[in-house]
């Protein structure tokens, strides 16, 4: 019997490879337990006042990959400094507090397999097509998410946002 990366990867090929089912949705977020990652997504503040939290939402879940925590919150002065401590001497670092402190936002964490790679190619850049930004965002400077950049950062990042018994494990029916 072919487990579930298995069937996920021969859904995932060509037609007519011999001995394989036809493709159907591909199931980026089914793996081995081992090769499960985790990445944070923040809906940012423009994200919840345009009401884009179910779109966005509903990308990551068609991708396959699973929520495993989430909470709105207003994030403080001294969530953002840790957050974003890399940026802080850039000029632009006011305007981001600011802007990042100025409504609540949506911080979640989803797993899957390669997540931190396809969570920042469905977010994507302002002007990309088929991309959360591409397709929603209306300004550069209100892109609606954060994405952790590697699974290191996203180990940090998670940490700044939830605690660890914030986060839900659970079995997928995948």
């Amino acid at each position: 019997a072919m487990g579930s990366l298995g069937r996920c990867l021969a859904r995932s090929l060509p037609r007519g490879w011999p001995g394989l089912s036809p493709p159907g949705p591909r199931c980026y977020g089914s793996a081995p337990p081992a090769l499960q990652e985790k990445t944070l997504v923040v809906a940012k503040p423009d994200a919840v006042q345009r009401r884009l939290l179910g779109d966005i939402i509903q990308r990551f879940e068609r991708r396959g990959f699973k929520l495993v925590a989430m909470k709105l919150l207003q994030a403080d002065r001294r969530l953002v400094d840790q957050h974003y401590e890399q940026l802080r001497l850039k000029p632009f670092y006011p305007a981001l507090v600011a802007y990042m402190t100025s409504g609540p936002v949506v911080a979640m964490v989803w797993e899957g397999y390669n997540v931190v790679r396809g969570t920042r190619a469905m977010v994507g850049d302002s002007g990309a097509v088929g991309t959360i930004r591409g397709d929603l965002s209306v300004h550069i400077s209100r892109n609606l998410v954060h994405a952790s950049d590697s699974v290191e950062t996203a180990q940090r990042e998670i940490g700044f946002w939830f605690q660890r018994d914030e986060l839900v494990p659970w079995d997928s029916g995948d």
